[in-house]
């Protein structure tokens, strides 16, 4: 078994919503992917090219305008290819032009990704390689993208600092969410870091104790 080849990424937010769109890239190659491309590409090609990065990927998180709105022009400007989410967010891809417009941003565009993922999925990027894993519950095609060698995960809107992510939207499912955080999120350690899909980084062991929604000792299984 080879080595995994470090990575690096700087999070980018974007969109007026301030989604977290997250550029990492394998530090043996300067491929990078950019994770959840929601708007303002033309920053996110300045961003790239400051680092000197040839853009390899593009992954998806889920299909709400905020997180994929740019991936179209994005993938128009470098010949990326589009990776995620699941095929159950085909429905969310299809309204992105229509929620761009209620958000007043008109270059929101659907998408057609290269390849829909699933849970065990792996992606790779230069030398370095992700897990998939499908998190339903804020949207039922939502995947997070893993790399454990480097401890880092990007988890969309399925948790947050404090938080977690909405079920309100069509086809959300609370206990869905819930599920997918302590069964697929928890078990890949509590020094896992993540970045959200909005506001600040955290880690997997900090929201155990402390996640007024998802800590161990709200869900009965620390206390």
């Amino acid at each position: 078994m080879t080595t995994q080849s470090s990575i690096r990424a700087i999070v980018a937010p974007v969109t007026p919503l301030q989604q977290n769109c997250t550029i990492v890239w394998c530090t043996a190659t300067n491929k990078a992917a950019v994770i959840d491309p929601g708007g303002e590409v033309p920053r996110l090609l300045k961003a790239v090219a400051d680092q000197g990065l040839t853009v390899e990927k593009i992954w998806i998180t889920h299909g709400h305008m905020d997180h994929a709105g740019g991936a179209a022009a994005l993938q128009e400007a470098t010949g990326a290819l589009i990776e995620g989410p699941h095929k159950d967010d085909q429905f969310w891809i299809d309204r992105i032009a229509e929620a761009g417009l209620q958000y007043g941003m008109p270059d929101a565009r659907s998408f057609t990704p290269d390849r829909w993922l699933d849970d065990g999925d792996v992606v790779t990027l230069g030398e370095t390689r992700f897990s998939v894993r499908h998190c339903p519950g804020h949207t039922p095609g939502h995947v997070v993208f893993v790399h454990e060698g480097a401890r880092f995960a990007q988890v969309g809107d399925v948790l947050f600092k404090g938080s977690v992510g909405r079920t309100d939207f069509p086809r959300g499912d609370h206990a869905d969410l819930i599920a997918s955080i302590t069964g697929r999120l928890w078990p890949l350690g509590d020094d896992m870091a993540f970045v959200p899909g909005h506001g600040p980084m955290s880690t997997f062991g900090a929201e155990r104790r402390t996640n007024p929604f998802v800590a161990d000792q709200v869900l009965g299984a620390g206390a």
